[in-house]
């Protein structure tokens, strides 16, 4: 028994503007080749992918170089939306950061004050007015 396949004659109109420009950001970024997206999205030919390369993309395939073309308005609001991504995950790591380094901060100033009482010594370089006046009263009392 014989497969048959059925093959759907598809024209540009079938891909949404996003998709093209997803798959146009993918293959620049290097994350897949023209063949990939072939495969990965269903297309039945590479020259599709070229075609929108061509059209949406900043590199010029022939010589290999980058376009010094205008952006279309949909290209900058992806790129605008990664940035978004990448600074709001940015954002997050940096308030982790943050929140680590107030707790820390707090446990070496308890540290302080324990090791201070402990051995009845000054450790802080910049002593308050009440710690000098104390600190002065016990030398003159020496």
């Amino acid at each position: 028994m014989s497969e048959e396949r059925n093959y759907v004659k598809r024209t540009q109109r079938d891909y949404s503007l996003s998709l093209k420009l997803q798959i146009v950001q993918e293959i620049e970024r290097g994350e897949l080749s023209t063949h990939g997206a072939c495969k990965k999205y269903g297309i039945q030919a590479r020259s599709t992918i070229v075609s929108w390369l061509r059209k949406f993309g900043n590199f010029d395939w022939e010589t290999q170089t980058p376009l010094q073309m205008p952006k279309t308005p949909e290209q900058q609001i992806m790129e605008l939306q990664a940035k978004v991504k990448l600074l709001e995950k940015q954002k997050a790591l940096l308030e982790q950061q943050v929140n680590f380094t107030d707790k820390k901060a707090i446990i070496f100033d308890m540290l302080i004050d324990i090791a201070e009482k402990e051995y009845n010594i000054d450790i802080r370089k910049n002593s308050s007015p009440e710690q000098l006046a104390n600190l002065e009263n016990k030398r003159n009392k020496r």
